[in-house]
This record gives structure tokens, sequence and C-alpha cells, in this order.
């Protein structure tokens, strides 16, 4: 039996909202068909968005969305996206699939999705094929009330008062795609262009995020915050609220990315290598953390998963450059164990994206024309919605078995809890298991005697159980019944291959 201890007297940090963010990109069939589908579509739609998908992600909870890119945020020249959509420029997406995009879906409909879902909005702009101008113009049109030639467009087009532009990332992937540039002079780019991205009297301010490192390399870590970081001006912090991190957890990968492993069919020790490099999260944020420490101790700023998710080869018959993929129980495993490793790490982890919102690598809702379906991953993303904004509670599960073995072998129980401002407490475990049940007794330091379970949900099946648009309730959210009140608050028996969420009350 395994022991998960809460201590309850000790609240740490805030879980911020935006851990539980989300990305949308000009890729395959996320924004056109997923998301926006046009006004004249019979799809029921408001303004272009597709209801169903729309009421699907209010009930999620869905708290913040990127967009444009992903890379295709660096060749994205945002006046090709406004004004009437017949005469919006045509261009091909060398990045996905090599499709015509027509810009249909633009600023003003991106803005108009947000005010839908009620999220808070991430702006990925433009440093590597664009021009500081073009960046500051586009900041100016999104956000300045006043007399400019910005703001007389966007009215010109429809819309009196400005945006609130919640999150800025200043490029995207700039080691890569996004230019292919070497850390110092993209770092050397960023405290350029971040300066024209203006905060204008009356706007709320914007926090800026800076491009961070592809997974291990901390060497870009480390040289960006430090051509960053004026040492004269520390107070500064580095021109930035926010460094990102990318990270996507490929099943089978090791030199060939051609050949990612099957997103449904898969072997038990590809199913633990898998939860084994979704793990890998925890390392990342520890070593990336480190560097961050040395120049922002008091961790101002946030850690930005704004990328991260199992990418697995696409399905068979789809268009390769479109990234559609399947998503199991093997994904709402990994969603879970990063989900928690987020939450354990509240004080440095202040915003993170799965990637990617609909029909793209691990999306929470996949469609197919007037269709649409719930993952595994979006019951996860459903059921840790408690979390959102909540105070981090310290937790230890002593007696922890482990699974998999050699380099694969991690916790088999990974779990993080919460308390919410009434008080009630919010505990979230995965069993990474495929072969046994586990029993576990919560003891809470404070009156645990007066706790009573007042929700608890469970996702689980078998490993490679996914939902089609034939059968799409295979994997679905639950009621947990299977456990008891003690003297210092409950115990379960979590069943292998799932994860709980239990809700405690006095």
């Amino acid at each position: 039996m395994a022991k998960l201890i809460i201590n309850n007297e000790q609240k740490d940090v805030t879980i911020a909202p935006e851990i539980y963010g989300h990305f949308s990109e000009h890729l395959g069939r996320c924004i056109y068909e997923g998301l926006y589908v046009g006004d004249h579509s019979d799809i029921p739609n408001v303004n272009g968005m597709r209801t169903d998908v729309v009421e699907a992600l209010k009930e999620m909870k869905l708290p913040v969305l990127r967009w444009p890119g992903g890379c295709f945020a660096d060749e994205y020249h945002w006046m090709d996206g406004i004004g009437p959509k017949e005469s919006r420029k045509k261009m091909i997406n060398t990045h996905w699939g090599g499709v015509v995009e027509d810009n249909s879906f633009g600023t003003h409909e991106f803005f108009e999705l947000c005010r839908q879902l009620g999220c808070k909005t991430y702006i990925n702009l433009n440093l590597g094929s664009g021009t500081v101008r073009e960046m500051s113009e586009w900041i100016e049109y999104m956000t300045f009330n006043g007399v400019s030639p910005m703001a007389e467009l966007r009215k010109k087009n429809g819309h009196e008062e400005p945006w609130t532009v919640d999150y800025a990332g200043v490029g995207n992937e700039n080691w890569g795609c996004g230019g292919n540039m070497r850390p110092q002079h993209y770092a050397d780019e960023y405290r350029r262009y971040q300066t024209y991205v203006r905060n204008y009297a009356g706007s709320q301010p914007i926090a800026k995020i800076c491009c961070g490192a592809n997974i291990n390399d901390y060497e870009w870590t480390k040289v960006v915050l430090d051509t960053c970081f004026d040492h004269t001006r520390p107070k500064e912090h580095g021109h930035m609220d926010g460094l990102s991190l990318h990270y996507y957890t490929l099943p089978e990968v090791e030199d060939d990315w051609e050949k990612k492993g099957s997103a449904t069919v898969f072997t038990e020790d590809i199913f633990y290598q898998t939860l084994r490099r979704g793990y890998f999260m925890d390392e990342l944020i520890n070593r990336h953390g480190a560097i961050m420490d040395e120049y922002d101790p008091d961790k101002k700023i946030g850690l930005i998963v704004d990328e991260w998710g199992i990418w697995s080869d696409v399905e068979p018959g789809t268009n390769p450059g479109f990234l559609y993929q399947q998503n199991t129980m093997r994904d709402a495993l990994v969603a879970g164990i990063t989900l928690n490793i987020f939450n354990k790490h509240a004080d440095r982890v202040k915003m993170a994206c799965i990637a990617q919102l609909i029909n793209v690598l691990q999306s929470v809702i996949l469609t197919d024309g007037e269709k649409m379906i719930k993952t595994p991953t979006y019951y996860i993303f459903h059921m840790y919605r408690h979390h959102q904004g909540a105070s981090l509670l310290k937790s230890d599960m002593a007696g922890n078995s482990t699974v998999g073995s050699g380099v694969n072998e991690m916790p088999k129980l990974i779990e993080s809890v919460s308390e919410d401002q009434e008080g009630i407490i919010t505990i979230t475990v995965t069993n990474n298991s495929l072969e046994a049940a586990e029993d576990v007794e919560v003891k809470l330091a404070k009156d645990g005697a007066f706790y009573q379970v007042c929700e608890a949900r469970i996702v689980t099946g078998k490993m490679d159980a996914h939902n089609t648009f034939e059968n799409p309730d295979v994997v679905t959210e639950e009621d947990f019944t299977d456990y008891r009140k003690t003297e210092s608050g409950i115990s379960f028996k979590l069943p292998a291959c799932s994860i709980i969420c239990i809700r405690l009350k006095k």
C-alpha cells in the first residue's frame, strides 16, 4: 500500500490557470475545419466558430490560447489576415502540408474565438522573417486606443475598441524553424524586438515571452539569459516575463524523425518507454529552472512550456504534413503525469500549452465534417481543471513502487494536490502500471477526520483504448466509487492504467 501524505497546513504557491493552456497553429485541420468553419457553413457556428467545439472547450475551462504558431508564426505576416476576406492574400503553408493558406482566419477571428471561449490571448510574433516595424505595428493595431494609423485601420476593419494581448511570444523556435539562430544572436535580436512590444497608456501590460530551449539544450538557456540580462540593471529581469521550453514525447524515435511509432499500435515496452519519456519533463524543469535561478532567484520569470505532448506517426492515409494522430489511454497518462509535474513546479512553471488543440498531435478534440469527439486527453484536462488558480499543497507518495525497467523505470504513481478558495482539496493521481492496481491511503496533516469526498472521477481503459467517430465513448470520464473514509483522510484502490481526481471537503 502507498501512503499519500498531504500537508494541508502548508500552501506553497498558486497554480497558474495558464498551466492548462492550449496551442492552435495554422497546421492541418486545427483551425480550418477544427475551430473555424466560416460564416456560411452548414455546421452550427457563431461568427464562423464551431459551436460544438467552443462549448466543449468552455466546459474544459480552457484558460489561454496560443496562436498563430509554431513554425508558422515566423512566416506569418499579420496584414495578410485583416480586411475583407475576399481580398486577403493567399500563401503556401511551406511548413505544414504545402497547402494554400487563404488567411480567412486572422487577427479579428482569433480575438473573436477567444471572446467566445472566455480565455486569455497569447500572440506569437514574427521575429524570424518579420521586421521590428511589422511587430510594432501589429501590437499597435491590436492594443492602441487612440489616434494612430494602425488604430484607424483596425476601426476601418470593423473593431472600434482595442483588444487585450495577455502574452506575446517574440519569435518561436528561433534555434530551428524560426531562423536557425545561435543563442547569442537570438538574444540580441530579442532585446531589440521586445523593445517595440509597447504597453500603451490605458492598456493592460503585455507579458513578453523569450524563445527558450529545445528539450535539453541547457547552453541555449544559459547564453540567452546571460545576454538578455543587463548586469548593471538586475531589476529589469532580462527584458522578459517568461522563457519558453519545447519538449515532445516521441514514443519510439531514435535517429529517424519520420518513424516515431504508431499512435494506437504499440507494445507494452513502448508504452512504458513513452511514459518514461513523458516523465523526463520533470528533469527538464529542474535543470532549466536551476539555470534560471542563477539569474532570477525570486522566480519572477516564468518557465513557459508552450509546446508539449506526444508526437507519433500520422494516421495512415492522412496528409503527412497535417500531423493528424489518434489519442489513447497512453496519451491520457502522459497528460496526467505532465500536468501533475507542472503543478508541483508551480513556483517556476507559469504557463504551458499542449500541442495542439484540434486534429493535430495530442489534441483534446477530433472532428470529421459535422462530427466531433472528445479524446482521452480531453477528459484529463476536464478533471484537472479544479487545480486552476488553487494553492499547491505539499504532497509525498510514501511506499511508491516503480514500473518499467532499466532506462524506462519510473514511479508507479504520480500525484499533485491543491486547495481552492472554498477549502476544497483536489487530488489527482496517475497509476502508470499496466498490470497492477494500487491501494492508496491518504493522510492529511490537519483535520483529516473531518474531510469527506465531495467528488471522485476516473479515466481508465486498456493502454491502446481510444475514441472513434463510430465509437466515441470508449474512454470517458466516469464516477469513481472505490474509496472509503478513514480516521486521517480516505483510502482508495486505483486501477491499473488509470487517472483519478478525488475532491475532499469539510
